[in-house]
């Protein structure tokens, strides 16, 4: 008669496999990038073998969209909510998204994903147009929003919105980088509380159609 104790235990276990994996899949992605990370170092680094990855993942493609869909989906469906619901003025919604994106993403270990893009699309143009298609369009209409928003309620300058998505975004994308690459290589520091709140205070002057009214209190990271 097989124990019951037992049987729950493997059941506990089994439906654990799959974000072990994942959790796993994502420190080596992070760490070697996707062309050096293998399925076997994936494995054994979750605990289990080969095979069973094979049981939820077809190949190291199908790993990575799933490390994608599972650490940065649900943020962006949070902002997306957030931009959606906002009752506020478009300043502070705009900090809001900024801050938020570094608090959960550029200040945590996801944020080794879109220096993976960057540094292997040319290798891997499937993986890319992935992430372009799940993730980089998503934020880009996102932030083009907030921008529409405050544009049409009179509170942001009318401006080129295509062309100050890309300013927007670049200097997100640099300090990511920086984190990653010359950050862990203990050479010059960067302060992310310092360097985002002067993008955010530069940002929005030159957004504000009254550059001299005051701006939200900043809500700074620890």
């Amino acid at each position: 008669m097989q124990c019951p104790l037992k049987s729950k235990r493997w059941e506990r276990r089994k439906e654990a496999r799959p974000q072990e994996l994942l959790a796993a899949a994502l420190d080596l992605f992070v760490e070697r990038g996707f062309a050096a990370t293998r399925l076997d170092d994936v494995a054994s680094r979750a605990g289990v073998s080969k095979g069973t990855l094979y049981l939820y993942f077809a190949n190291k493609e199908d790993l990575f969209k799933a490390v994608v869909r599972e650490n940065m989906l649900p943020m962006i469906g949070e902002a997306e909510d957030m931009i959606a619901q906002h009752q506020g003025d478009s300043a502070s919604l705009f900090q809001e998204i900024m801050l938020g994106w570094w608090d959960r993403v550029g200040n945590s270990k996801i944020s080794g994903i879109p220096k993976l893009i960057m540094a292997e699309s040319g290798n891997f143009p499937e993986v890319a147009r992935f992430y372009y298609e799940e993730v980089s369009s998503r934020v880009s209409g996102m932030i083009l929003r907030v921008l529409e928003l405050g544009i049409a309620r009179g509170e942001f300058r009318p401006i080129d919105t295509r062309h100050a998505l890309q300013v927007v975004i670049a200097p997100m994308v640099m300090l990511m980088l920086w984190n990653q690459s010359f950050g862990a290589c203990q050479m010059e520091q960067i302060s992310p509380q310092d360097y985002l709140r002067t993008y955010i205070d530069i940002y929005l002057r030159g957004l504000l159609q009254d550059p001299g009214m005051p701006l939200p209190p900043p809500r700074m990271p620890c």
